[in-house]
């Protein structure tokens, strides 16, 4: 029998620029060139992670695969079929497999809505059948949280647990790939050791595809099976993580490796 080797999510030839203020009133607007030319493959069951220093085009490359925003030019597959922004209803079925977790949990969570209410969201948004509060109740257990805390408010949280919550969220409809845009940035260093715990844990508990979007190699070490560095918009070197970490070939890989923190032997 012959492996199916088909990619769960596939970019092709992705660019995306904007324009820039104008410094003159006679001068055209600058472009600049948030991702250029990237392709990439990520296959069921695996993890990526997405590296680069802030500005190389991370995120932008992050919101272009989970069709937030339209590329310039090239495609975006999800099981072989093409994902392009549009009516919400015709990406119900995408929003159902693919999920994201942001980095500032209190800019994601709305301060006016329980925790009950925030995690059901995507139930109810995607109208999935049945009721919720069982399926609430399960996730905030998933997640390390008491179902008791379901009628409180994001602000009586801390930092920790509001990303907790808003892991929760993510994983209600049951999602295949699970997509964090530097979802431990705003932590502190000790809860993001806690945080980096249970998406290892959530992953293998309901077989999760991940990509991570972080600065951090040792996250993306820990986490991820593959690797893609960008730089200035450009993948400048990409593959298995272990090999990629141990023995890069681009000199910015090197640079990059060379200004993790290491503590005195």
């Amino acid at each position: 029998m012959t492996e199916d080797v088909t990619p769960l999510l596939r970019a092709t030839g992705l660019s995306r620029s904007f324009r820039l203020p104008r410094t003159s009133l006679f001068a055209p607007a600058a472009l600049r060139h948030a991702v250029r030319d990237v392709s990439l493959e990520l296959r069921e069951g695996n993890s990526l992670g997405i590296v680069g220093e802030s500005g190389s085009g991370k995120s932008t490359l992050a919101r272009l695969l989970l069709a937030l925003d339209r590329p310039d030019s090239g495609t975006v597959h999800y099981r072989g079929r093409e994902i392009r922004p549009g009516a919400p209803r015709r990406l119900t079925w995408f929003r159902r497999e693919v999920q994201v977790v942001l980095q500032d949990p209190m800019g994601s969570l709305d301060p006016r809505t329980t925790v009950r209410d925030i995690v059901a969201e995507p139930l109810e948004c995607l109208r999935l059948p049945g009721g919720h509060d069982d399926r609430v109740d399960e996730l905030l257990r998933a997640v390390g949280l008491d179902p008791s805390v379901r009628g409180r408010y994001p602000h009586e949280f801390s930092g920790g647990q509001r990303q907790r919550i808003a892991i929760a969220r993510a994983l209600a409809p049951g999602p295949k790939v699970l997509v964090g845009d530097e979802p431990l940035s705003a932590l502190d260093v000790s809860v993001r050791a806690q945080i980096l715990a249970l998406l290892n844990d959530l992953a293998e508990a309901y077989g999760l595809t991940l990509l991570l979007v972080s600065h951090d190699i040792g996250v993306v070490r820990h986490l991820c099976t593959d690797v893609l560095v960008m730089k200035d918009g450009r993948a400048v070197e990409q593959g298995p993580a272990a090999s990629v970490l141990a023995d890069p070939r681009h000199p910015y890989t090197r640079r990059l490796l060379a200004a993790v923190p290491r503590l005195p032997a």
